[in-house]
């Protein structure tokens, strides 16, 4: 059997994609018609449920990780028999969970006016996850595929993705490139670098005593916390792009007790592992000072994303532009403040492009939409990309 050329494979899969619009919207709208926030365990294995009827359906093998508390993970495999499969495979990602309250759907489910969608995580990431079922579904239309191809669903990635890394990084392992279905952002561009953070709990210990009666007995927690928060707030650095902030406190027991603990929830962002290992170790330090005697303070991290660096995105975006390019946009590569799960896997070395799904913008908010006519171009300049990757070896 004679072996299809990639660009020949890529013009096969563009050709199917081009007539899938109407059947990518239905797919959306029933996605987004499922509540899945992250801590929704029975919603968010309820969209799993239909991501594996929709790959089944057409012979796609998808395996399922049962979890305890978050949702299932789902891995999908394309084998790809071809002569470069040696090389590695190719990983698309997307999260199951929304930000949404379950309940959300039944005051504002799927809408649309127009060309744009609305709903609860419409863009924020249904679109792309239906963007990357039918990218799979347009691949099996070809055959050799010259490598695999994988895909991964995970279900935490809006709080922090605590149970989906590890996952993720078993499924990056050995890949060639990664792309992940996050938004494309509302100028059209996709994202070539993100910020990494980490979310840390500081909890301060003092020593309770009545404020009126023997308050130099006491120790304030409270205290002892105000004059961290001060020290941390002074790490930011607008121009390097490290900032904290101290978006939560609590504390004490009652106004006329010194107060005998007191706690405190930070965010942090930063732009290079570099950045990322020096703030943590500035905040350990922070932390470990005693601001006031007889009280002690600990800090962990509860959760966090790795930054992507814009190293690690630019060949692997340059394919993709130029795929682009060929199917009629222009797309352009764009740098965000938002952290997510590409920067697991381009920390690890691996070449790895984000927002790769359909165009949207609000996220997050009620008035979230995405535009449903870049669902075609986008899908396609995903597989078109995939496919120029065997051009490397002219399997």
């Amino acid at each position: 059997m004679s072996r299809m050329s990639p660009g020949v494979m890529a013009q096969t899969a563009c050709d199917w994609l081009a007539e899938q619009r109407e059947a990518m919207t239905e797919c959306l709208k029933t996605l987004v018609n499922i509540d899945s926030n992250s801590y929704d365990k029975a919603g968010t294995d309820a969209v799993a449920d239909v991501i594996v009827e929709w790959l089944e359906a057409d012979g796609i093998a998808v395996s399922r990780t049962p979890r305890p508390e978050a949702g299932d993970i789902l891995e999908a495999k394309l084998p790809g028999t071809g002569g470069d499969a040696a090389s590695g495979h190719v990983l698309l990602m997307g999260h199951r969970d929304t930000v949404f309250p379950t309940g959300t759907v039944a005051e504002r489910g799927y809408t649309q006016r127009g060309d744009l969608a609305y709903g609860p995580g419409v863009a924020d990431m249904k679109s792309g996850l239906v963007l990357n079922v039918f990218v799979l579904r347009a691949l099996t239309r070809l055959d050799p595929l010259p490598f695999p191809v994988h895909a991964l669903f995970t279900a935490d990635e809006e709080i922090g993705s605590r149970d989906g890394t590890a996952f993720i990084r078993e499924a990056a392992a050995g890949a060639r490139a990664v792309l992940n279905a996050e938004p494309g952002r509302i100028s059209g561009n996709v994202v070539t670098a993100r910020k990494g953070g980490a979310a840390l709990l500081i909890e301060v210990e003092g020593r309770a005593a009545h404020s009126g009666v023997s308050h130099a007995d006491g120790a304030s927690a409270i205290e002892a916390l105000a004059r961290k928060i001060v020290k941390l707030h002074a790490l930011t650095d607008y121009a390097s792009g490290v900032t904290t902030n101290v978006g939560l406190i609590e504390g004490g027991v009652s106004r006329n007790t010194v107060a005998p603990m007191a706690k405190a929830q930070l965010d942090t962002r930063f732009v290079t592992n570099e950045q990322r290992s020096e703030l943590l170790a500035r905040i350990e330090a922070i932390v470990a000072e005693e601001e006031i005697p007889g009280t002690r303070a600990t800090v962990r991290q509860t959760s966090g994303f790795l930054p992507m660096e814009p190293a690690m995105s630019e060949a692997l975006f340059a394919r993709y532009q130029a795929q682009a390019e060929k199917l009629g946009f222009s797309v352009d590569g764009e740098f965000t403040g938002g952290c997510s799960d590409a920067g697991t896997t381009a920390s690890m070395g691996i070449p790895t492009l984000c927002g790769t799904g359909p165009v949207g913008a609000k996220m997050h908010t009620d008035d979230e939409y995405c535009r449903l006519e870049t669902f075609v171009p986008r899908a396609q300049a995903v597989a078109a990309t995939i496919l120029d990757l065997a051009r490397d070896s002219r399997t």
